[in-house]
């Protein structure tokens, strides 16, 4: 099946979304993180779409050809929570089967807290809890982990650096498992006016250089039916947030 291109209006921005798979099946919304987009989600689009479901997965605020807002402000959790309920509404749905990996993970978090009777399922990739991830900045390991998000944080200098030598840090963050020609059009994206920027906004909107992820701490609990995947060659993101979210989630883990 081929994924069909959709710009959908939510919460005053337009978003452009691969969307496949019947108008009646479950609607489920993929949510990527940095330095990616839509189509880091193309392989489970495509088996979603041929298991019956409605598969979404946006070009988050920002990215590809979704609008980019010039305020750090406007790149605030809160604001691209409300964004992915756009989007629900804008397929006619009252609720999804959420999933996400990086940031699209850390927004699915949050909005399976801030809305769960939108939240049919969370299944998220790498990211724990945001309280789980907030007391893992008390471990060591988790601390080291982390040390790039110092770098992100400077605005101009991150810029420089992930784009120099023909951005060979953003490559590398892409790493190996996805095929070159996705990177090339990652890294394509990411080259115009304003576009790396606003994806380091993401950190920069909600992170503190004193803090890191302890700024996003939340003791909400998750109701929603929840998958949390975590690979131990996770080169970001430690084991202790992955086996300290079961205590932040009391729906089925």
């Amino acid at each position: 099946m081929t994924a069909s291109q959709h710009m959908v209006q939510a919460n005053g921005l337009r978003f452009r979304v691969m969307a496949d798979g019947p108008a009646s099946g479950k609607l489920v919304v993929l949510l990527h993180g940095f330095p990616e987009g839509a189509e880091s989600w193309s392989k489970q689009v495509d088996a979603l779409a041929r298991a019956g479901a409605l598969a979404v997965a946006p070009d988050m605020r920002g990215c590809g050809l979704t609008d980019a807002p010039e305020n750090v402000a406007d790149y605030a959790l809160p604001k691209r929570v409300e964004a992915v309920a756009g989007i629900i509404k804008a397929f006619g749905r009252s609720d999804a089967h959420i999933a996400g990996h990086d940031w699209g993970a850390m927004v699915a978090w949050c909005f399976a807290i801030a809305h769960p009777e939108m939240t049919k399922t969370l299944t998220v990739l790498s990211v724990g809890h945001p309280g789980a991830l907030a007391d893992a900045m008390h471990d060591e390991d988790q601390r080291a982990r982390s040390r790039y998000i110092d770098l992100f944080l400077l605005e101009g200098k991150a810029e420089h650096v992930l784009q120099e030598d023909e951005s060979r840090r953003l490559r590398a963050m892409l790493g190996g498992a996805i095929p070159r020609a996705v990177v090339d059009h990652f890294v394509r994206s990411l080259s115009r006016p304003g576009r790396l920027t606003a994806g380091l906004n993401y950190y920069r909107a909600n992170l503190s250089p004193d803090h890191s992820w302890t700024s996003l701490r939340s003791d909400a609990k998750v109701a929603a039916s929840t998958t949390l995947l975590w690979g131990d060659r996770d080169p970001a993101l430690g084991r202790f947030q992955a086996e300290d979210t079961a205590r932040h989630v009391i729906g089925e883990f």
